[in-house]
């Protein structure tokens, strides 16, 4: 019996099922294309034309590694035979890359995502393989953008936990945001220049003695100024090492020197937005003012171990006890550098200029020292009171606040004792017509460093004896021309 004859409509309905399947590859908005066992193009379908812009004609039957080149992230080549694409038709394993970018006849490429797949016969053997990738353009943008985000999110972080830290600090200062007390004439005229400049972002320069309560004309100008919900941060340019104060004030990398171990954020990105206060400006090293210029003038810097540019908007007030224009003429101050500063200068009086507030002082400070101690000291007598307003203050306020200080400690009862915290007193008018304030200067130093055996530094120096900073003295000493025989 013949064998019977073949379903005549089974070749129709291959060729049909053939046309429904290009049609569903030619309307996929994933690129498609098939190779043989050489590499040769067989099929394409239309996304793929549009994304890398070959024609039809160009691709088929063509060597799609040499055509529709392809890389890795980096740029760097393949070679056909390490080539993802074409592995899949020889080790008959299925390929799936998220990494790598494609090459479109302009030149141009974007980054794909693809899946190489091995095409096998009946027989099992390797005939080829079907690529299907996908331009993901905007997935890796946006993965970018929330890399950049994250890293923005733990820099505020960053800035967040040391501002919070920094602040804590400020709290715990013994004599932190107290109000000015003054009733002097002249030195209202100081305020007045306050209140004039605090509501500009202009840079302030404060000049005065050490111990006149430059700090605080300079917290009275943030705390009146628009920036004043942000911090004002104190840097001391004379405590600083210079080897350090580059890293303080504009932070570094993790490895930048060694003992770098982690990032640190600078003063000035801790300032951002508010204020700096650069106390003692004139110490400020002179390889680091080119810096320093570069951030009042243009606002950026960079951390050290960095070349990423940091921009911030901070104001910046600075202080000094010494003559900037004697320094520039010396070479160690930039002219430059000091018209940036001394936009709007400030003169702090002395105390020996404003002894009507004295007084006044005198009875804070005890106040003060008596609730911190416990004390029951509460009375200045008329004569010690005069001791003090008739005293010449070498150490200004912070001296007074000094020796009102061991006087409520030596005190017994309720009136202040000040035992011999004043070195020297005034003589009759007489006497004190013939000497000079500078021959009392230099008499009253004399008298402290013999007292302390011409020990300068430390806590039995003269220095702290005076209520004055070591380099403050040491420079009062080369101006009198005191030294030890």
């Amino acid at each position: 019996m013949d064998p019977s004859p073949q379903n005549p409509n089974m070749e129709k309905d291959i060729e049909d099922l053939e046309r429904k399947c290009e049609l569903i590859l030619q309307s996929t908005g994933e690129g498609v294309y098939g190779l043989d066992c050489r590499g040769y193009t067989t099929f394409v379908n239309q996304a793929a034309v549009d994304m890398v812009g070959f024609t039809y004609e160009e691709l088929i039957g063509k060597s799609q590694h040499n055509i529709i080149h392809h890389t890795r992230a980096d740029g760097s080549n393949y070679e056909s035979h390490s080539c993802p694409i074409y592995a899949a038709f020889s080790d008959g394993q299925v390929h799936h890359v998220d990494d790598e970018v494609f090459w479109r006849k302009d030149g141009t490429s974007f980054p794909v995502e693809y899946v190489s797949t091995p095409i096998k016969g009946e027989d099992g053997k390797l005939m080829g393989a079907v690529v299907c990738f996908k331009d993901i353009s905007r997935r890796k943008e946006a993965e970018q953008a929330l890399k950049a985000a994250l890293a923005e999110v733990e820099h505020l972080k960053e800035k967040l936990e040391e501002e919070n830290a920094y602040l804590q600090k400020e709290i715990k200062r013994s004599h932190n945001f107290e109000e000015i007390i003054s009733k002097s004439k002249k030195f209202r005229q100081v305020l007045t220049q306050v209140e004039q400049v605090a509501p500009t972002d202009a840079s302030v320069l404060i000049n005065g003695e050490s111990g006149t309560g430059k700090e605080l004309i300079a917290r009275a100008i943030h705390n009146h100024s628009k920036r004043k919900n942000k911090a004002l941060v104190k840097v001391n340019c004379a405590a600083l090492p210079a080897n350090l104060i580059e890293s303080e004030l504009f932070g570094h990398e993790r490895g930048a020197f060694t003992g770098a171990l982690t990032k640190k954020i600078g003063r000035f990105e801790l300032a951002d937005g508010g204020a700096i206060f650069l106390d003692e400006i004139g110490e400020f090293p002179m390889d680091l003012q080119p810096k320093l210029l570069r951030v009042l003038q243009e606002g950026e810097f960079e951390r050290l171990g960095s070349t990423q540019t940091q921009k911030v908007d901070v104001r910046v007030i600075s202080a000094t006890n010494r003559n900037l224009p004697q320094c520039i003429e010396a070479g160690t101050f930039r002219l430059d550098l000091y018209y940036r500063l001394n936009v709007f200068p400030i003169e702090v009086l002395p105390l020996r200029e404003r002894k009507e507030d004295i007084p006044l002082l005198a009875q804070h400070f005890l106040r003060k020292f008596a609730f911190k101690f416990g004390r029951q000291t509460s009375v200045i007598s008329q004569k010690v009171m005069n001791s003090l307003v008739n005293y010449h203050w070498p150490g200004n306020i912070r001296e007074l606040e000094n020796i009102i200080e061991r006087g409520v400690i030596i005190s017994p009862g309720e009136k202040l004792v000040l035992g011999d915290a004043l070195l020297s007193s005034p003589g009759s008018p007489e006497e004190k017509a013939m000497t000079t304030l500078a021959e009392h200067e230099r008499l009253y130093i004399l008298k402290a460093l013999e007292r302390t055996r011409w020990r300068v530094s430390g806590e039995k120096g003269a220095a702290k004896l005076l209520g004055l900073k070591r380099t403050t003295l040491e420079a009062r000493m080369a101006k009198h021309g005191i030294s030890r025989a």
